[in-house]
Parts: C-alpha cells; structure tokens; sequence
C-alpha cells in the first residue's frame, strides 16, 4: 500500500485551496509587469515555511547531570576492549632453548644436536680471530654504545666497518644500523612516502612488509618471483599514466627470498628498472657473503654493475657471524638516511665489538674463498640426500643455502600444515638429535606462499651432519605423512 498517495493529494487540494482564494479579481496584481496568481503566491509561502523550519534551532532538553548512583552504575557495566586478542586454542609447541653456540652442532636439553635451524652461511660463529677481535674491542670499548650515532654514538670502529663493507661491495658509502632485522624497514620508508608507488613481490617476509606499511606509500604486489607479472604490473602503472610520470616508483625485491629459498633474476629486474624508469630496493641478507665468486653478492651473480641497484640493505648476522645491518649504495643515498632513518637516527649505535666482528668477518672472506665452495658444495650435497623424501618436495633455487621443504600435498589448512610439519622437526629433534625449524609466520605477516622446514646450511657442516639430517628427515617424514598423502 503507498502511503505516499494521500499526502500528495492533500497537499495538493491545501494549495488548490489557497489559490482559489488569490486567483479573485481583487487579490490578483501585476507588479513590474509580471502578473501574480494564486499558484505563485501559494508557491513562495511553502517555501518560506520550509526555510523557516530549516533554519529554526533544534529543541534540545536541558541535560540533567548524572548522580554519583548512576555514574557508578556505568561504570560497573563498561568493559574494556582486550589489549590483545583471545589466545585460540590448539597444540602448545615448546621451542627448544639453546644452551650453547649456535654453531653447525648445539646443545639444546644438555645434548648436542645437529644445528640447521640457525643462518650461519660461512661457519664462522665461534671462529677464532673473530671472537679475539671481539674481546680486544671489549677491552677497548666496553659493550654498549651508550647513545645514537648522531648524538656522541659514533665510534671509530663504526667508521672503519661501513668503509669495510662499502670497499668491500665496490659502492661510494655505507650505513651502520643496530639491528639487522630493522634496517630494511627503516631504509623503506626513510625513501618511500605517501603518494609514491611501490611494486612488490608478493613473498616479502614480514621485515620488508612492515617497511612497506609503514612508508604508507600505494603498495602493488606482483607474483612471487615472475617477471611476467613485474612486467604487467609495471605496464599497467605507467601506461598512458602520466601523474606516474610525476611521482617516485620503486621495486622491492628479496635476493634470496627467506619465505621460498628463490633466488630473484636480478638481470630482468635491472632491464624492467631500465625500461620502465623505476628504483630498485634490494634486500641482501640472505645472499650477502653467499653468492658470486667472492660472495659480494646478487650483483656479482649475475655480473649486473652494482651502481645499477639503487638501494641494498642486509643484515650482518647470517653470513658474518656477528649482528646489525647496513645499507650501502650512493654518497647522497647514505647520508639522506643519517637524518631521515628512524631506526638509524633514534637507536643506540651497534655495540662497538659486534662491528669488529663484522670487519675480521669481511676479512676471513676476503682471505679464503674456498669456504664459498665448501658452503656450494654442502648445499649440493644437501639437495641430493634429501630427494625423494616421503611427503615433501624441494622448492629452493639450487644455489640458495636456505633449503626449502614444502608439503608435496597441502592440507588446505596453513595451522594443519603448520601442526604436521612441526610434528616432523619434533620428531627429528627427539630421536635423532637433527634440529630443523618450521617457517612459522606472525598473525600481522600477509606473505601467502606455502610453509615448509627451512634448512640453513653452513659452510661449518660435514658430510656426516648432512647425512644425518636426510636420512632422519626421510625416515620422519615417512611415519608422519603416510596417512596424509
């Protein structure tokens, strides 16, 4: 039924009426030649009416205060929202505690165990001139920095490490930074602002995602590790786009993603970076001191001129034994961040010995490069023992030394992969003393590539580690997933 029709009509008879009474001879007028009827006059009524109701102030009640009664009653009755959400229930996972170095072999529950949950790329934790180095800037320098670096945080041996590193890559200069894990996340967004664009790959890890966030710069993904989807999603930015042409574009890329083992093809990177006219972010920490001849790098893999890279970071601790990051590239690229860099600028310098570590970590490389084709050969190696385990599949690129084992079917579940795959590093740990870890993610990581056991392997290993951690993992994985697949 319209309830609509009787208004209308109603209001229509009020204005019939009311015209009537000035369409009379007498109420009639013309006024500078315009002739007034019944209709306008009406008209020009309902509508000062209407302004006159729109612009009246609205009745608001006086506000009678709340007694002392009724206050403690709402108080009683407000909850608070949770700081953090529910914790969902599921299998609680003890994680083994270390008890000693975190070498090729540790000490987890007073037994020593085989270690490939660890990144130590050369085997030099617990190397002998780096730890001497360390204890002689100990002795000079105590442990802390005790301040930033721009406020009385400088120390010479920070100097000395960034000309290390910088000489050491062939680039003008180099960035100190306290933590490896935030140096890429501060390098993003002391760059990368609001209104600029950044294509990504979609299997960052969580460092480079949060840098991404963080920038607040419009982020586009493209599939893990396909050119072709760079390339489209390059295309598709810059065609026939001319405000693109105005604004700052960079890719972000992983040399070794820590999420797969994949290594990215830099060669077509630097040929769509040429082509397309954007900037490339290169995040090294897993490939620094581990690829090229001498192990300075992607760049050096594929014989791409590393002044053809705009931005490299990494951190310290995987392949030198040692902790904090750096970002290395142009004079104008490092000393932008020495004011614009949070965690650079905010956070107390890096311990003065782990730099020192850092040098005589550079200068052991520099000094024997067979311990590249020992690591080569272990990763190798590796990859051939473990073929054909029951379950799992090798998805890491030949030459990474993140060896990557993913489910051959999944569950379509991550938490019951998640739970079988920690069931099979369990087991190995137990029983045959192998430490291996699941690539467990954060609840805020957004990165969708399958989970798996990521193996890191040393140049420290021997060929009877090796064995070890195959025939345990294929023997595990055969009692665990026999009901799966």
């Amino acid at each position: 039924m319209d309830f609509t029709l009787p208004i209308v009509n109603a209001t229509t008879a009020v204005i019939d009426r009311v015209s009537a009474a000035f369409n009379t001879p007498v109420a009639c007028a013309v006024v500078f030649g315009v002739h007034i009827d019944g209709y306008l006059v009406a008209g020009g009524l309902l509508i000062a009416f209407i302004v006159f109701q729109l612009s009246r102030k609205s009745y608001k009640p006086p506000k009678k205060p709340l007694c002392e009664k009724e206050v403690d009653e709402l108080c009683d009755e407000w909850q608070p929202e949770p700081l953090c959400p529910p914790i969902k229930e599921g299998p609680q996972i003890d994680t083994p505690i270390l008890e000693s170095a975190a070498g090729p072999h540790t000490t987890i529950d007073g037994k020593e165990v085989v270690n490939f949950a660890s990144a130590n790329y050369l085997g030099l934790i617990g190397n002998e001139k780096i730890t001497d180095s360390c204890v002689g800037a100990l002795k000079k320098y105590g442990v802390g920095s005790c301040g930033p670096r721009g406020f009385y945080g400088t120390i010479d041996v920070h100097l000395d490490c960034e000309a290390k590193i910088a000489n050491f890559l062939g680039t003008p200069d180099s960035i100190l930074y306290s933590y490896g894990i935030s140096t890429i996340f501060s390098v993003i967004p002391a760059f990368c602002k609001k209104g600029d664009i950044i294509v990504a790959d979609e299997g960052v890890h969580w460092a480079v995602q949060n840098g991404l966030y963080l920038s607040r710069s419009t982020v586009v993904y493209f599939e893990h590790n396909d050119m072709a989807s760079l390339a489209h999603t390059l295309e598709k930015i810059t065609c026939g786009n001319k405000r693109s042409e105005k604004i700052r574009r960079y890719i972000v890329v992983e040399s070794i993603y820590q999420n797969s083992g994949h290594i990215v093809p830099l060669d077509e990177i630097i040929k769509l970076r040429d082509k397309y006219r954007f900037r490339v972010i290169l995040e090294e920490s897993h490939s620094f001191g581990v690829l090229g001849k001498s192990g300075r790098g992607l760049a050096e893999h594929y014989g791409v001129p590393i002044d053809k890279i705009d931005i490299i970071t990494a951190a310290m601790g995987n392949a030198l034994a040692s902790d904090g990051g750096f970002c290395t590239g142009s004079a104008r690229v490092v000393d932008h961040q020495r004011l614009s860099s949070a965690g650079y600028v905010f956070s107390a310098s890096l311990p003065p010995y782990l730099a020192s570590a850092a040098i005589s970590a550079v200068n052991y490389l520099e000094e024997n490069p067979s311990v590249l084709t020992k690591l080569r050969s272990n990763v190798a190696l590796l990859h051939k023992g473990l073929s054909g385990t029951p379950g799992l599949q090798i998805s890491s690129h030949v030459l990474s030394p993140i060896v990557f084992l993913k489910l051959n079917k999944s569950t379509g579940s991550l938490a019951t992969d998640l739970d079988l795959l920690e069931t099979i590093a369990g087991q190995a740990l137990k029983e045959d003393s192998v430490f291996v870890v699941p690539s467990k993610r954060s609840t805020l990581d957004r990165c969708k590539l399958p989970v798996g056991i990521r193996l890191f392997v040393s140049a420290g290993h021997t060929e009877s580690d090796i064995s070890k951690v195959c025939s345990s993992l294929k023997k595990v994985s055969a009692s665990v997933l026999s009901n799966h697949n």
